[in-house]
């Protein structure tokens, strides 16, 4: 679906459909540009799919308060962005994935993704409120988690060479605790090396050593 704008895109769609934007996954193709005096301008477009949340209707109610929950964040920090739903449920079986797109996406992930990180907590705090249950919700800004996602799992696969090959142990910076679940999990399935968080608070690192250390 093509319009001037993105959030102008999904609202032809969903009026097309028949549906709430909770019930589809919505795939931003393209922005769009302005252009210059009109001249050179190019629609945003994007990609609108219905959900099919199955016979567990808790799938739909969790990503319609998770949705409404991000959304009126968002409005209440008077930033440019758009969310939509890429996955309603994680690839682990966690909660549904979102992403947030527009002009303001860097004030929304911040350093080292500190401010998306505290964005996410509360939304995820405020739909626990609601639901009665931690909806575990993933927020993404411009792909930023998925890219963090694989960069972080190709540097746990590089230091467990290294671990492996040289026998000692090596710390990781100290990261969040979705990141350090991130290189525990990329590293699960390895007999060579074996890992564990240390320290504390803010300081808390992923030590990967060799198996065989006691």
């Amino acid at each position: 679906m093509t319009a001037k704008t993105v959030e102008d895109a999904i609202e032809l769609a969903l009026k097309q459909l028949d549906v709430n934007r909770e019930e589809v996954e919505i795939d931003v193709i393209s922005r769009g540009k302005a252009g210059l005096l009109g001249i050179g301008s190019e629609e945003a477009e994007v990609r609108v799919s219905i959900v099919d949340f199955g016979p567990d209707e808790v799938a739909g109610d969790v990503v319609k308060t998770v949705s409404d929950v991000l959304e009126n964040l968002l409005r209440l920090m008077d930033v440019d962005a758009v969310s939509t739903l890429r996955h309603a449920m994680g690839e682990d079986g966690g909660g549904p994935v979102f992403n947030v797109e527009g002009e303001d996406s860097g004030l929304l992930i911040g350093r080292s993704g500190e401010t998306l990180r505290g964005l996410q907590f509360l939304v995820n705090f405020m739909a626990n409120n609601q639901l009665g249950f931690r909806p575990d919700a993933i927020i993404d800004v411009g792909g930023y988690q998925e890219r963090r996602k694989r960069s972080l799992q190709i540097t746990a696969r590089n230091v467990s060479l290294t671990v492996a090959q040289s026998g000692r142990s090596i710390t990781l910076e100290a990261m969040s605790a979705y990141d350090r679940r991130l290189v525990h999990l990329a590293l699960s399935d390895n007999p060579e090396v074996v890992t564990q968080s240390v320290g504390s608070g803010m300081d808390r690192k992923v030590v990967v050593s060799p198996a065989d250390i006691d």
